[in-house]
């Protein structure tokens, strides 16, 4: 019975963060980390184990909050809100909280509805414990994440859930979307073997595993798990996001990607995004917007998601979430 308790207690701390030109009070609340393994394989050592499900929260303390911005980020392999926290500043400065929630699933890609559930507890706990405003809400998301806030929307709304997010604004950075194009991307990669193939081997085992098949097998598995396949032939899941501003960050860096990868443009996410915004403009959408980064843009060595994210200009970014507030 002790042990039971001790699983379902939660931390809550409230630290305030000092050293800033805008007051702050961040608040995290985690559960005890589950004893379960993830399996991202066929070996016995091809597991995973689960991190804190839970949220971080920062509030601007000289203010009445006017709004929310929401990323949906792993607690544990990707160092907690590392992305969130570049924005706590200038978000605090406009009157707008900051929510970053994990689920206990590792690189969790919302196979299932019980992590957008999950994720949605989080959401709805952080809201009513905090007393946080049901307007201006945006989700951010970068790599994964991008996925996952797309997802969570569709989620929330077939699931028709009680408490329904008004959500203004989707931010998506670097993000796979068309989950067909991934497939053959990854498979190539396993079959020319000329790059680390840890994380090809796993997303491949995951969407063959939860998608039931191959993109040749189960095609439409593919494109009902895709926010947006350009080889979908109606590409339905669009209406979920038609009424949102949408805003893409795409860093092509074709000659870094060839030169030291040997990968192409279709091994890119940049298709994706700019066909996710075409998609929504075909649907009456005025209110995508999207954002190339060129190679003087980002001076790291390494390209990835949240590399583009750190060279992402954050107060621009900050003043179109602002021009697309509701007053």
């Amino acid at each position: 019975m002790v042990t039971q308790l001790f699983r379902r207690f939660v931390l809550l701390t409230l630290i305030s963060i000092g050293g800033s030109s805008t007051a702050q009070t961040l608040i995290q609340k985690y559960a005890p980390l589950e004893d379960k393994q993830l399996q991202i394989g066929t070996g016995s050592d091809d597991v995973l184990p689960y991190i804190q499900s839970g949220y971080t929260l920062m509030l601007p303390e000289t203010q009445n909050v006017e709004g929310v911005l929401i990323f949906m980020e792993d607690s544990g392999f990707d160092q907690k809100n590392k992305n969130s926290k570049q924005v706590y500043e200038l978000a605090a400065k406009e009157g707008f909280a900051v929510l970053s929630v994990s689920t206990a699933i590792p690189f969790d890609f919302y196979f299932t509805d019980e992590s957008a559930k999950q994720a949605h507890q989080l959401i709805t706990e952080a809201f009513k414990a905090h007393q946080l405003p049901n307007k201006n809400i945006f989700f951010i998301g970068i790599g994964i994440g991008g996925h996952r806030a797309l997802k969570h929307i569709q989620y929330m709304k077939e699931g028709n859930y009680a408490f329904q997010l008004q959500v203004e604004g989707v931010v998506i950075c670097n993000t796979i979307l068309d989950y067909v194009r991934k497939w053959n991307q990854y498979t190539r990669e396993i079959r020319i073997a000329r790059n680390d193939l840890w994380e090809a081997k796993f997303v491949v085992f995951m969407l063959e595993t939860y998608l039931q098949g191959t993109p040749q097998t189960n095609p439409q598995r593919y494109y009902d798990f895709s926010p947006y396949s350009y080889f979908g032939s109606d590409n339905s899941n669009i209406q979920f996001y038609k009424d949102y501003a949408v805003r893409a960050y795409v860093e092509p860096a074709i000659e870094y990607w060839y030169v030291n990868r040997l990968k192409t443009m279709y091994e890119n996410n940049t298709p994706d995004m700019i066909g996710f915004l075409a998609e929504l403009d075909l649907a009456g959408n005025k209110k995508t917007d999207l954002v190339v980064l060129q190679p003087e843009d980002n001076p790291s060595e390494r390209k990835n998601p949240d590399t583009t994210w750190d060279a992402i200009d954050k107060q621009e970014l900050m003043a179109w979430i602002l021009s697309h507030r509701l007053d």
